[in-house]
């Protein structure tokens, strides 16, 4: 099993292979190029975009600044998403973000993570696990979402929560840990 195939598997791996790096530094630097734009500038901001994740979509606006592991290399996001300033993207494994999604200044999205037992990770392993954000989702401001996550369509999450467990369709969630405490309407 190579590297890059244990990156998205769940598996323990080294995230210091050789390889990994000069791949990766090729993708932080697209980044680094989007993060120096102008706000003048969206055409070259949208094909950086096209460049840096593995997919996005139609009347898609980002923020800078973007911070991400990989620059975005291994995430999807879907038509008509807007995500404001400061958004973190651990994104050592496949995120998906869906149509129509908002997701509000200084939100962190985790899809890496380490062993918990400590010869593990003092030998520097660790394993990631894909973070799904359904369709028409609003994520509020500093929220935090664990890797493995995935929140269903129509959900929002209120600002300041830490998303430990899945949210289902159509909820209103909030808090540390992050708690449904209302069920959203499927109509506008």
């Amino acid at each position: 099993m190579t590297t890059m195939t244990s990156m998205h598997s769940g598996q323990l791996y080294f995230p210091n292979d050789p390889q990994l790096i000069k791949k990766q530094l090729a993708c932080q630097e697209l980044l680094y190029c989007f993060n120096q734009t102008k706000p003048s500038e969206i055409e070259k901001r949208n094909q950086l975009m096209k460049e840096m994740f593995k997919s996005v979509g139609s009347d898609v606006f980002i923020e800078p600044p973007l911070r991400a592991n990989w620059g975005g290399h291994f995430t999807t996001i879907g038509k008509n998403v807007y995500i404001n300033f400061n958004l973190t993207l651990v994104d050592d494994t496949f995120i998906t973000i869906g149509d129509n999604t908002m997701i509000a200044p200084n939100v962190t999205i985790i899809s890496g993570t380490h062993p918990l037992q400590p010869p593990l990770r003092e030998q520097g392993l660790q394993y990631n696990l894909p973070v799904q954000i359904g369709k028409n989702c609003w994520i509020g401001a500093n929220t935090t979402v664990l890797p493995g996550i995935s929140i269903g369509d129509n959900s929002v999450i209120g600002a300041n929560s830490l998303v430990t467990k899945d949210i289902p369709a159509n909820s209103l969630a909030l808090g540390s840990p992050a708690r449904v405490v209302k069920r959203l309407k499927e109509d506008k």
